[in-house]
């Protein structure tokens, strides 16, 4: 199994330090470095400038918002980034939520679905540059004939030929339709709160994707991306601290994330069988009171989406991630010293 360096996106201010955190993730035999975006920070200008000095790392999206860019857009990005990097881009897309998308973005979120096989779509026939692109729609209608259209808009063909025609594509996906579409068009899956105790759920609809006919891929050679906090400590007490430090977040993404009446990733959880928790978390979270929801969130659950313990624990649990099917983690590590030591424990 292949560890990836997970830079996510930034806060209030752009974080310091990464160019080292790059550094020391390639020359610790890390297969991959990934940036995210939300409402603030893009995703592809962070690979761009702290992948310049790399010779080796996976340059990869996790995940670019398809609402943000058009479906030609989000071609041309990667298939630049591929060229300065020398084909090591890996696209990670997906739709984000209504929030984000309607909220920030000003575009409808209908029909996710539909919108995704169709990005793909789009962005799979820009890099084969075989022949100019057109589409029906009805999302992505291209040459664009809706209101206000001149009617001079004509197909095109990319003036840069790609470096690669096959650049990977790895979508977010967490219901079932959407992770069964992924296993079907994709070359991997980036799944949010995958776990070795939920892997077994998942199963069945990626097998129903594989199994379509068209299908892109294989079990065989299909990625899994999963994201884990890894860490290794060398006391209970800074594995206790560990633990809690980690808690607010899961509160965030179980109560905050997203609007009562549609939280997908609260749909997550509630999957994986904490149905109970995540509805009093919600109910706390959207009321204000961060701390008491941050404090029901249950170690069991902690232990479960991550690794934390010393260098024997971490290699049981990393050995068990891999078992489930995932070939590549995500780690969101924080100093140099940590990419060190996980990768001298996971050697």
């Amino acid at each position: 199994m292949k560890l990836g360096l997970q830079l996510g996106y930034w806060s209030a201010q752009p974080p310091s330090g990464v160019g080292e955190l790059v550094a020391a993730a390639e020359e610790s035999g890390f297969d991959a470095v990934f940036t995210a975006e939300a409402w603030g920070s893009d995703a592809f200008t962070p690979l761009a400038w702290w992948g310049r000095e790399t010779s080796r790392l996976r340059l990869g999206t996790s995940i670019v918002q398809m609402s943000g860019r058009s479906p030609a857009s989000i071609a041309m990005h990667a298939l630049t980034l591929d060229h300065l990097c020398g084909g090591r881009v890996v696209l990670g897309m997906g739709v984000s939520g209504p929030q984000v998308v309607e909220g920030w973005y000003g575009q409808p979120f209908a029909k996710p679905l539909a919108r995704t096989r169709e990005v793909v779509d789009i962005i799979r026939r820009v890099l084969a540059r075989e022949e100019p692109v057109s589409n029906a729609g009805p999302h992505h209608p291209l040459p664009y004939d809706g209101p206000g259209a001149t009617g001079l808009g004509k197909p095109l063909k990319s003036i840069v030929h790609p470096l690669r025609a096959d650049i990977p594509i790895w979508l977010g996906a967490e219901g079932p339709k959407n992770v069964a579409q992924t296993a079907e068009i994709a070359d991997g899956w980036i799944p949010l709160f995958y776990t070795p105790k939920s892997a077994e759920m998942y199963q069945p609809w990626l097998d129903e994707g594989f199994a379509r006919e068209g299908a892109r891929r294989t079990r065989a050679d299909f990625e899994i991306a999963a994201s884990c906090h890894l860490r290794v400590t060398s006391s209970e007490d800074e594995r206790r601290a560990v633990i809690d430090a980690i808690k607010p977040t899961i509160a965030l993404y179980m109560g905050g994330m997203g609007a009562k009446e549609q939280n997908f990733h609260k749909a997550v959880f509630d999957r994986m069988g904490y149905e109970t928790v995540s509805e009093k978390v919600q109910e706390l979270f959207l009321a204000g009171k961060r701390d008491e929801a941050t404090a029901l969130v249950p170690d069991e659950l902690v232990d479960d989406m991550h690794i934390v313990g010393d260098s024997g624990y971490v290699r049981e649990r990393v050995a068990e991630w891999e078992s489930t099917g995932v070939t590549e983690l995500l780690l969101s590590c924080r100093t140099t010293d940590e990419v060190r030591s996980v990768a001298e424990v996971i050697a």
